[in-house]
């Protein structure tokens, strides 16, 4: 089912982390249902909200970096591509960032 893509240690990390979060989240609104709020974000956001914005810049960081880490082992003169599990940190970093103070 699952064939046509490459299932690495990083990739299913990442989507097991997507769905842990999307279970914890649940569990959370049902338990203390949100209110919206204004954070740095330009508009009110609920928790949400900000789950499914945070969830979308992480993914396209992660894109970024697949795309721009051969060019970086070239400009840092490094003898193999950096580590996917760098993308993974940095995205999650940035999912908990929204998440708080967005």
């Amino acid at each position: 089912m699952f064939d046509w893509m490459a299932w690495t240690a990083p990739v299913a990390g990442f989507f097991a982390a997507v769905a842990l979060t999307l279970v914890v989240m649940t569990v959370w609104e049902i338990k203390s249902p949100t209110v919206e709020r204004k954070g740095w974000l330009p508009l009110r956001t609920t928790r949400g909200d900000r789950l499914f914005i945070g969830l979308l810049c992480a993914a396209y960081l992660n894109l970024a970096f697949v795309g721009v880490s051969e060019k970086l082992m070239l400009w840092l003169e490094l003898e193999q591509e950096p580590s996917v599990w760098t993308s993974f940190g940095a995205s999650m970093l940035v999912l908990a960032l929204i998440m708080r103070k967005g």
